[in-house]
């Protein structure tokens, strides 16, 4: 059972990332509409807090979306900083792969500067922030 869970687990984080690759070139190519229509108090609230650029507010929607089962809700801040809340099926041995995959994915949708990916619990607990420097291409973990 727990070999099972592994292999879901990797074979997530693989899509995630695959997926962020082939979706890369149309977040990137968004461009923001100046007709944006007039939102209801809650909606609006809603894309805020996915991220503060129209890119960044389509790649946390995107994360959300996609990482179903494993992110319960994700933020893009200035588009170098992405936070993810994990929901409870996550263990606490595939928070640091998860967070590698999201690292990964989110440079190659926001390349060319360092980046932070910040791991939180069910809780809204931060538990790992994992830190992409360009120039190295390596990851840090805290």
């Amino acid at each position: 059972m727990q070999h099972f869970r592994r292999i879901a687990i990797v074979l997530s984080a693989i899509f995630l990332l695959t997926t962020t690759v082939a979706c890369s070139s149309s977040v990137q190519a968004k461009q923001p509409n100046a007709n944006v229509p007039t939102v209801s108090r809650s909606a609006d609230y809603g894309q805020i807090a996915r991220g503060n650029t129209p890119v960044g507010q389509d790649f946390g929607t995107w994360v959300t979306r996609t990482g179903k089962g494993l992110v319960q809700d994700a933020y893009v801040r200035d588009n170098n900083k992405l936070g993810v809340v994990i929901t409870p099926d996550v263990r606490p041995n595939e928070v640091k792969p998860l967070a590698k995959s999201l690292a990964q994915g989110f440079h190659k949708n926001f390349p060319n500067q360092d980046l932070t990916v910040l791991m939180y619990a069910p809780d809204k607990k931060l538990i790992l922030t994992a830190q992409y420097d360009v120039q190295t291409n390596q990851i840090q973990y805290k």
